[in-house]
């Protein structure tokens, strides 16, 4: 298995996830142009993606799925209140939704799914769990806090995809009106870098060896200070870092770098 980030930022996020020739795009926030040159660049196929997950219906996660669909006829797969913010943004686009539940796992290809729900200012919203051949990765971003459910969901997997999206300083003393930094600083907004390195921690003692560093801020955030505060905690826990523990910053607009699991 293996896996890479096309874009991931509040202005558009899509991950690729990839058994050999058979793929699962985990949002489609991007245009649908540039999902699929971010798939040439990666030599994957669009014919061989077997669905699309979608963690909620925020723009950022979603805004290039109604031109992916029409495209590809490539089924989406999301919680009741996603599907109902996906149809209500698309009244007028033909959608193959497969609405699921976080109680039910689900087969995609080749891949076993799992959804679990996070703390987030949306409908329904949820973080995936895949795992195929044995190997497992997650994706659990746009949460406000970690919840038991999460951190049960993300507990053994080989590699994550977490949310760092703020250093609380650079939130308190930004440019942001109050109003949005009570919103992205509250349990249904964002992880800051402190609570990301926490859970880094917690998921390296439970086996853990891969960290994407995701959906980082770019006014209250930096890829250094997301990286120090995640390695700091993993230091913590007795990773070396290089050597059973390796850390990765996902770039905002093009892709990132392709984990082999």
């Amino acid at each position: 298995m293996q896996f890479s980030t096309l874009a991931s930022s509040s202005s558009g996020n899509s991950t690729l996830v990839s058994r050999g020739d058979d793929h699962i795009l985990i949002d489609a926030g991007i245009s649908c142009r540039r999902i699929m040159a971010a798939l040439a660049a990666l030599h994957a196929d669009p014919a061989g993606i077997a669905g699309v997950l979608i963690t909620h219906e925020h723009d950022d996660h979603i805004s290039g799925l109604a031109t992916l669909c029409k495209k590809t006829g490539v089924p989406v797969y999301a919680s009741p209140g996603a599907a109902e913010g996906i149809r209500a943004r698309f009244p007028d686009t033909d959608i193959s939704i497969r609405v699921i539940s976080p109680e039910t796992p689900f087969a995609v290809g080749p891949f076993t799914v799992r959804a679990f729900r996070t703390s987030h200012d949306a409908k329904e919203s949820v973080g995936y769990r895949l795992t195929a051949d044995g190997r497992s990765m997650a994706l659990a971003t746009d949460l406000g806090f970690v919840s038991e459910e999460v951190l049960q969901a993300l507990t053994g997997v080989h590699a994550v995809i977490l949310e760092a999206n703020h250093d609380p300083d650079m939130l308190k003393y930004g440019p942001y009106p109050s109003s949005l930094k009570r919103r992205i600083a509250s349990d249904r907004g964002h992880l800051s870098n402190r609570i990301c390195g926490r859970l880094a921690a917690m998921l390296y003692e439970s086996g853990t060896r891969f960290f994407v560093l995701a959906h980082l801020s770019q006014e209250n955030n930096t890829p250094d200070l997301a990286r120090e505060a995640v390695e700091a905690g993993l230091k913590d826990a007795g990773a070396v870092l290089g050597q059973n523990a390796f850390v990765y910053v996902a770039p905002s607009g093009h892709l990132g770098e392709m984990v082999v699991v």
